[in-house]
């Protein structure tokens, strides 16, 4: 009889630890139009917070899985060098928008909703709302209490990576060739800032010459006579997608293909005769294929050592622990 008990008890326990759709669907069953009203209701008058707002749920699971720490200005421990103020971070944008969506599920259900799953339902209804693809988001993410500066700049993968790292980085996070293709499609959306990627164009790793070769030499003149005159503009922005940097397809990957990828880890993607193949399956697919397999990877990213059950907490403020 202990044992059935037990056993019931694991299954349950197992059964809790599972991120799934609807979560919500009797603590709070207006946890998701809530969120989904808010995006429809800013985003259209904000589009470039899109890019934001999906490139926070990236930086978020790189880190500790998908819990929220990149939203921590001060942890448990009162450590105040958190993930935000690491410099992959800086230019992260967005956290008051997540802000105003926690106040309005805190009214409506207090204590209930986590900021982690705010971050990956308002990522997905952002992109959704531009005219980018849809994904199932499931829900049952619970908020880490955890969040450290170095392992930040330990886990997200800088803009200067070359195939190998990057490789590394996503196969830490459970994550596939396929897939590092499909999430780097998120840069058909955004801006960038210079020191991102000036290198390229002024001092290629300090190898003595100015330009990467590999970086369409057009392009980079371009860049350097309209956009990023001075290695060290931080004020400038350039699109990742020139031309379309505000809609969702498939021209990120064609300018890939004609060595117009902004960063070397752009570059870095048509390196690999795996990673390449990908690349031209796409840009001769429909858009429906990139949309479908976007949303395959966004799913599976959502899911990186998630917290659920008893782990971890439900904020009350996304920026603080309890």
């Amino acid at each position: 009889v202990f044992l059935a008990i037990a056993i019931a008890i694991a299954i349950v326990g197992f059964a809790e630890a599972q991120l799934k759709l609807g979560y919500y669907s009797e603590s709070c069953p207006k946890a998701e139009a809530i969120v989904e009203s808010f995006v429809h209701q800013h985003i259209p008058h904000a589009q470039s917070l899109a890019a934001p707002l999906l490139r926070m749920q990236f930086h978020d699971c790189f880190v500790r899985g998908c819990d929220a720490s990149v939203l921590l200005d001060r942890t448990e421990a009162g450590n105040n060098d958190t993930e935000k103020t690491a410099n992959p971070n800086l230019t992260l944008r967005g956290f008051g928008f997540i802000d105003g969506v926690k106040s309005l599920l805190e009214e409506e259900c207090p204590g209930v909703v986590s900021c982690a799953d705010i971050i990956a339902l308002v990522a997905r209804d952002s992109v959704w709302t531009i005219g980018g693809p849809w994904w199932p988001v499931t829900t049952g993410r619970r908020d880490g209490r955890i969040s450290n500066e170095t392992e930040a700049l330990q886990n997200i993968p800088p803009p200067f990576s070359n195939f190998s790292s990057l490789q590394t980085i996503f196969a830490s996070k459970g994550l596939d060739l396929k897939d590092l293709v499909l999430l780097s499609g998120a840069h058909t959306i955004g801006v960038a800032h210079c020191p991102s990627f000036s290198e390229r164009l002024y001092n290629f790793t300090g190898r003595g010459y100015g330009q990467d070769p590999s970086l369409d030499s057009e392009y980079a003149t371009n860049l350097m006579t309209r956009k990023c005159t001075t290695p060290t503009d931080n004020t400038t922005i350039v699109e990742m997608d020139p031309g379309s940097h505000r809609t969702f397809d498939l021209s990120y990957y064609k300018l890939l293909l004609k060595r117009r990828g902004l960063f070397e880890s752009d570059a870095a993607l048509t390196k690999s005769s795996t990673t390449l193949s990908y690349i031209k399956e796409l840009v001769n697919g429909p858009l429906e294929t990139f949309f479908a397999e976007f949303s395959k990877s966004m799913v599976k990213m959502g899911d990186v050592e998630v917290l659920t059950g008893s782990a971890g907490e439900i904020r009350k403020q996304c920026a603080f622990v309890n």
